[in-house]
């Protein structure tokens, strides 16, 4: 890829996504992604959460369709990629085929340094239990 952009999504939000990390210069965006909120029932707490960190990292944010909102990003941006960092949701590979079905995108997914070297089941979707689990592979590393 020439000019990509870099798609971050909830499963690396971080100043160390690879794909941030490769293409420090490209113009990245996010997507509060309105299906998957509806689904979830997230919580105002973990709004502001996600809210606070993506105030650290230099993105561009919206709403909506992610697929979308990736793709009219990128045209925008006389982008001919998207580079973006690889998730465990099964969402993430329909988002990733969306974009290539309604696009003509190159999508590059790079691999985050894990935060955690467990092979077993953690339940993602509150940070309380994820934590129960990992925070003994975290410390005792």
């Amino acid at each position: 890829m020439e000019k990509p952009i870099v798609w971050v999504h909830g499963d690396c939000l971080s100043p160390k996504n690879p794909a941030l990390q490769e293409y420090p210069e490209a113009a990245a965006i996010w997507v509060w992604d309105d299906a998957l909120l509806e689904e979830w029932k997230i919580s105002l707490k973990r709004i502001v959460f996600i809210y606070e960190c993506l105030l650290e990292l230099p993105v561009t944010i919206r709403r909506g369709d992610v697929a979308k909102e990736v793709v009219a990003f990128a045209q925008e941006q006389g982008a001919d990629g998207v580079a973006t960092a690889t998730s465990p949701s099964p969402r993430f590979e329909v988002i990733c085929n969306r974009i290539e079905d309604i696009s003509s995108l190159e999508i590059e997914v790079w691999s985050p340094e894990p935060f955690v070297n467990y092979e077993g089941y953690i339940d993602l979707k509150r940070f309380s239990r994820y934590w129960r689990v990992a925070q003994q592979y975290v410390f005792n590393e």
